[in-house]
């Protein structure tokens, strides 16, 4: 569609809905125009910033008509993790169970008209429930030290002196980092140059006992300053019990090196859902939100509704958490990852949680659910949750070739679930959809489907 438009150009719009981005939507001579911060219902004045073949992208300048679920938001950053700040907690809510709808109106899995997509589960108060914080570092020329997010498409850091979504605590400690590392000088990583030390702070707390774990990545394995960040951290802040150094040298898109070591304390901080304890190691993946992390999982529980003679593969499986929370009383759980870290972890766990009803080990779903079958055991109950990219289109496969009675997806894009059951309802229905905000203030969707077998 050939549009007469301009870069910088200043246009009014009215904007129609929320994008899977939590964008606002509207359309200019009927091209698509993405917004960032404006709202449905609402008249905005924009300037065009980017101009496609098949859209247009705006930023918001003056919001003319405001949006009756418009508020005003805690933070004031451009930064992800809070796009939705600006919009009611109960109309985002409303957006989250929308976007599942969405997703299968564009995907057409078989019979999605009549799904029961329920309505989102939410939290009463939706901030402060972040147990981890994954900040940048980088020096200024006036020598002040930044520590935040970058801004959405570039390589420009926010500094983030506060962020509403972070447990409190965290965020304090962040700051003191930030003091100390000017206070002795620290080398901090100049991504230009591709010279200096410090890279990123990620600190992670434990909802369920008073226990911090600080993770220093460093472009080099020398740390000169270290034990003076150790010895002031550990004077100011009793509940940091571990402090690890993470290698992760040159310029790198990815957050994290292979090699990490621990400078001070242990080497993992303890948490606990319901009776499960876990161990979590620097780089172990664990639900950032522990309250919802509950709500989740009992409503995985209540779906697969294990009896005491039925078995359980937790597939991607992690460190253990679904299967160790909602098999305890399976005749057995069977786990796997492709992280030899997180089957280690994943063990321990079980271990200490006193659940002997356990067999985990590293390797793709669908090649150990191949072995397993050969082997004698097909599993009663199976439960995915995989990474944003959705189900291997092999495991899929497995899937259908061994039809586990029972089955259970936890999703974290709706996208991709959509896709993937294009597929998978060739041998399930679905029961239903369960929605859960797992991530207040943002466009992240988190989705629980019950299949029925056919």
């Amino acid at each position: 569609m050939n549009v007469k438009v301009k870069l910088n150009q200043i246009i009014q719009l009215k904007i129609k809905k929320l994008g899977i981005n939590g964008e606002g939507i509207g359309y200019y001579q009927r091209k698509i125009v993405f917004v960032p911060g404006a709202l449905p219902n609402e008249m905005v004045k924009v300037k065009i910033t980017d101009i496609r073949p098949k859209y247009l992208s705006a930023k918001l300048i003056k919001v003319l008509k405001a949006s009756k679920e418009r508020v005003d938001p805690r933070d004031k950053y451009e930064v992800g993790g809070i796009e939705l700040e600006n919009l009611a907690y109960p109309a985002q809510l409303k957006f989250k169970q929308d976007l599942i709808q969405q997703a299968l109106n564009k995907f057409e899995p078989q019979g999605y008209q009549h799904y029961d997509v329920r309505p989102t589960i939410g939290m009463e108060y939706p901030y402060e429930y972040r147990n981890k914080a994954q900040f940048q570092v980088r020096k200024m020329k006036d020598g002040t030290i930044k520590a935040g997010l970058y801004q959405a498409n570039s390589h420009y850091l926010v500094d983030l002196p506060t962020f509403s979504t972070q447990m409190p605590l965290t965020m304090k400690i962040m700051r003191t980092i930030v003091q100390l590392l000017k206070k002795w000088n620290v080398s901090i990583y100049d991504e230009k140059r591709n010279q200096g030390n410090v890279k990123t702070i990620v600190i992670r707390q434990s909802a369920a006992f008073d226990q911090v774990q600080v993770v220093f990545v460093t472009n080099q394995r020398a740390f000169p300053q270290k034990n003076d960040l150790i010895v002031s951290l550990q004077r100011t802040y009793p509940q940091i019990v571990s402090i690890m150094q993470n290698v992760n040298p040159g310029r790198k898109s990815l957050v994290w090196g292979t090699e990490t070591f621990r400078l001070a304390g242990k080497d993992t901080i303890d948490e606990q859902l319901g009776n499960v304890k876990f161990k979590l190691s620097a780089r172990a993946f664990f639900q950032l939100n522990p309250q919802q992390t509950l709500k989740l999982y009992d409503e995985v529980k209540q779906a697969l509704d294990l009896h005491p003679d039925e078995t359980l593969v937790d597939a991607y499986c992690g460190v253990g958490t679904i299967g160790l929370y909602v098999g305890q009383n399976a005749k057995q759980i069977r786990g796997m990852d492709i992280i030899p870290e997180s089957i280690a972890d994943a063990q321990q766990n079980a271990q200490m949680s006193g659940i002997k009803n356990v067999h985990y080990e590293t390797g793709t779903a669908e090649e150990l659910m191949t072995k397993w079958a050969k082997n004698g055991f097909v599993p009663d109950a199976l439960v995915v949750d995989p990474p944003r990219t959705g189900l291997d289109k092999q495991l899929v496969e497995t899937i259908h070739q061994y039809q586990p009675q029972k089955f259970v997806y936890v999703s974290c894009n709706p996208s991709t679930l959509a896709r993937d059951l294009v597929k998978l309802v060739r041998d399930y229905e679905v029961e239903y959809i369960q929605s859960i905000d797992m991530f207040p203030q943002t466009a992240r969707c988190e989705a629980i489907v019950k299949f029925k077998k056919k």
